[in-house]
């Protein structure tokens, strides 16, 4: 069998890359074993602010442009429902919080985002005396939907192998790829924190972070938007809410831990005062990196492997972007931005 692309990895990276390169009329292959839990427990948010500093994030109004579009046509061509429209609101820990706020709105990079109205808040099962601030044009994907229906259409083409991919049967060319008995124009690595394996881009500074997040039923809560405070919460249906994530940098197993589980409820108590049941509690590696930028590029000596990885805690929204500048660079000579490059390590 011969194609244009062999992707491995199905995650958030794989599809977007694969998704491209079909709708330019190029023939796929794809290899996931389903060791990677990331984009399937991830939150799905996407949202142009750092919260933490009510600064921009990188690119966050081109990312923006890009998920709409590429969701709405993953929407119409799957037959699902993806992509769910819902503001952030910001809990405000004190005055001199109101007052950054203000002072980011002002930037210009910030201002189509940042409400400078002040929510008060009127739900008395929320923690929340100083007030709220609103984020616009932000929303949530269901990333778990997107996987297992976009496996299903993949499976459906017959293009789907799900094993686990063994490096040493890749054999390169100046002019292709072999795998076995596949052959193909370019081999792209989209597996996540399963990079670290990778013999051809293990070189590659991909740190892996681990995170948790628990699903409550919360009836009492009644709340239609996503409320940051120490921790996320994002109303899913039927009172379920996600609570996340934690941050842990030396465990790297896709394990539940009671520490992770502790961490979050002591930090949902200084959200929330409602009563609430835990319903699940998932972990995942993201797959991360010290400057928060992607991984993106081409292998030095071989020149027909290529790499999409280091997506972070905002894979909703940088995939597209960073599917979409690998397969320029591939297909069209586009250069990479150095910031995003794979060469910059």
């Amino acid at each position: 069998m011969e194609v244009d692309f062999i992707i491995v990895g199905c995650g958030l990276a794989g599809i977007h890359f694969c998704e491209l390169a079909i709708r330019h009329n190029k023939t796929v292959l794809v290899i996931d074993n389903n060791s990677q839990q990331s984009s399937t427990v991830a939150g799905g948010l996407y949202n142009p602010v750092v919260l933490k500093r009510f600064t921009p994030v990188w690119k966050g109004e081109e990312q923006l442009e890009l998920v709409k579009t590429t969701y709405d046509a993953l929407e119409k061509k799957l037959q699902v429902k993806l992509d769910y429209n819902i503001p952030v609101k910001r809990i405000f820990k004190s005055i001199e919080e109101q007052n950054n706020w203000f002072i980011a709105s002002d930037n210009e990079n910030l201002t189509p985002f940042l409400s400078t109205e002040i929510i008060k808040n009127t739900n008395s099962d929320i923690q929340a005396p100083f007030g709220l601030g609103q984020v616009n044009h932000t929303g949530r994907i269901d990333t778990l939907l997107l996987i297992q229906s976009y496996k299903k259409y993949l499976k459906s083409k017959q293009v789907l192998l799900q094993e686990e991919f063994q490096y040493q049967h890749v054999q390169v060319t100046n002019h292709k790829v072999a795998y076995n008995k596949y052959t193909a124009k370019h081999l792209v690595f989209a597996e996540g924190f399963g990079l670290k394996s990778n013999p051809f881009f293990n070189h590659l500074p991909l740190k892996g972070t681990k995170g948790e997040l628990l699903t409550i039923y919360a009836p009492k809560l009644q709340i239609d938007y996503v409320l940051k405070g120490s921790v996320f919460l994002i109303p899913l249906e039927k009172d379920l809410y996600k609570v996340g994530a934690t941050y842990e940098w030396e465990d790297k197993s896709n394990t539940t831990t009671e520490k992770g589980k502790m961490e979050l409820l002591t930090k949902l108590k200084t959200v929330i005062r409602c009563p609430f049941e835990i319903v699940e509690q998932q972990a995942g590696i993201r797959p991360t990196v010290i400057d928060r930028k992607p991984l993106v590029g081409t292998h030095p000596e071989y020149k027909k492997l290529h790499v999409l990885n280091g997506l972070g805690t905002r894979g909703v929204m940088i995939a597209p972007y960073a599917a979409k500048a690998l397969y320029n660079h591939i297909e069209h000579q586009i250069p990479l931005e150095n910031e995003i490059n794979s060469n910059r390590f």
